[in-house]
């Protein structure tokens, strides 16, 4: 938890602080990168540290993990221009997907099937926590201190996290896989004999290589398209077809590999592939709100920055609450049709969204969330866990991570899709304004309405509701997406989970 703290407290804590980080550094023009240059670096790496841990155990991949973010978290506080301190993010990042990922797979290793949901709920408060306290604390440090305290706050954190982690957490012994093989090592397994095991490994660097290089222009054509160039320019063209092109040669290194960092059973196997595609969805559908909502109740219901988060964080309050109920769920009637009834009710309250009142009360929105987090609290711990069940230690890193994965890619993907969405539909309403001058895309009408008495009161109202189509959109774009990911589950996945048996889980 002190780990996955880390990670979860710094997307929130940093949002705060860019104004001074702008004026200070300067690069107002590239600032989305302190953000993009995160995102992309966790992203790609989740695969290659799934597959890490399948081979050389947890501990080793956590700990470097940990390390990493460190070294980056204390290279940001002594950034002096805005390139160096994109560039120190991506370092973050690269410790920060070794966090998301093997800590999800630890929290399986040690605790039985039973007892899963309820420290899985405990991680998921912690990402609570943080949406809560994130906002408030960068805020603080920013406005109070300077803004170098967020990134130098995570060394007291990270160094106690490392050193419990370093003492206290035991791997028990496991069964570790060999080429097509596999030989069982109980916990009473001589340390010579596991690193001899473990020595026989070969470790898929060229497919590393190719699956971080593919994820990189993929996420960075994604995240930069629409924004720093046209969609269907050159720019943007030769990120997606160079993506394409890496992904097929990755593809063929993978089919060769004697153990590969994406294995081909990752998709050939039913379960896992529904999975993987139910929780891209849930990505693309997530933009919604933690991209959209903010903007909406700042621009529509006119609540301050603090108020707006409050606004968001209703959501991550049911979430963990629900999902610690989740297995009283799923033991009675299975981890699909748990996970079914979860995103139907997601797919019910997010098509409410656009029935609210305009400008409505903030209560209203922050309804809706709360059930929203509720529903997707039955929706994707169920199939974390189940998947985590359905293979053994030595395929449970690489199978979490590939779910984290598709998430993390359906997420760049609907920030990409509905912005562009949002741009459509606020360009189509302004096509006709009261009056000249008024900004013509999503962001320039946020930044407009923070000062509404430089506008007329017919030209706020009118970007107002302007605003409130667009995210209403937006939000039936997500429903659209809930919709997809019932789909998947009902047609591709299995009814019941092929879950082993602890003795086959170890």
């Amino acid at each position: 938890m002190m780990g996955m703290a880390l990670a979860a407290l710094d997307g929130t804590i940093v949002s705060t602080a860019v104004p001074q980080i702008v004026g200070d550094l300067g690069g107002f023009a590239v600032f989305s990168w302190l953000f993009s240059g995160y995102l992309l670096a966790v992203t790609v790496t989740l695969p290659v540290y799934g597959k890490l841990s399948d081979t050389f155990g947890r501990k080793p991949v956590l700990i470097t993990g940990i390390a990493l973010f460190l070294v980056g978290s204390l290279l940001c506080a002594t950034a002096w221009s805005m390139a160096s301190l994109i560039a120190f993010r991506v370092v973050q990042g690269l410790g920060g997907g070794a966090l998301q990922g093997t800590v999800q797979t630890i929290a399986a290793d040690l605790y039985p099937l039973k007892e899963r949901p309820r420290i899985q709920a405990k991680l998921s408060s912690v990402w609570a926590t943080s949406s809560v306290a994130g906002p408030a604390l960068g805020g603080l440090l920013a406005g109070y201190a300077d803004w170098r305290w967020i990134f130098l706050i995570n060394l007291p954190v990270g160094v106690v996290a490392l050193w419990l982690v370093g003492k206290y957490l035991r791997e028990p012994g496991r069964t570790h896989r060999t080429g097509t093989n596999s030989t069982h090592t109980g916990t009473g397994t001589s340390r010579s004999a596991r690193t001899a095991s473990v020595e026989r490994h070969r470790v898929d660097w060229a497919g590393a290589l190719g699956v971080f290089a593919t994820g990189a222009l993929l996420i960075t054509a994604l995240v930069q398209g629409g924004v720093a160039w046209p969609w269907l320019s050159a720019p943007s063209l030769a990120f997606l077809g160079g993506a394409a092109v890496l992904a097929a040669v990755t593809v063929v290194i993978e089919r060769r590999a004697a153990e590969p960092i994406i294995p081909g059973w990752v998709w050939r196997r039913r379960t896992i592939a529904a999975v993987n595609l139910a929780l891209g969805a849930l990505g693309l559908l997530m933009v919604a709100p933690t991209v959209f909502l903010p903007t909406y109740a700042q621009s529509v219901l006119g609540l301050g920055p603090i108020a707006a988060g409050f606004v968001l964080s209703a959501m991550t309050l049911s979430w963990p609450v629900s999902a610690a109920f989740s297995n009283r769920v799923y033991n009675r009637i299975g981890f699909r049709q748990t996970a079914v009834i979860g995103i139907s009710l997601a797919l019910l309250v997010l098509l409410a969204f656009p029935l609210l009142p305009f400008p409505g009360q903030a209560w209203q929105p922050a309804l809706i969330m709360l059930l929203l987090g509720a529903a997707l609290g039955l929706f994707q711990l169920p199939l974390i866990i189940g998947v985590q069940a359905t293979v053994g230690w030595s395929e449970r890193g690489t199978a979490t991570a590939s779910i984290l994965f598709c998430r993390q890619v359906g997420q760049s993907v609907g920030a990409a899709v509905f912005g562009a969405v949002a741009n459509t539909v606020l360009a189509s309403r302004l096509a006709d304004p009261p009056s000249p001058g008024l900004p013509q895309d999503l962001d320039s009408v946020a930044r407009a309405l923070e000062k509404p008495s430089s506008l007329s009161a017919e030209a706020t109202d009118f970007l107002r509701r302007a605003v409130d189509a667009a995210v209403e959109h937006v939000y039936l774009g997500a429903a659209f997406a809930a919709a997809l990911s019932l789909l998947v589950l009902l047609l591709l996945a299995p009814r019941r989970f092929p879950v082993l048996t602890e003795k086959d889980d170890s």
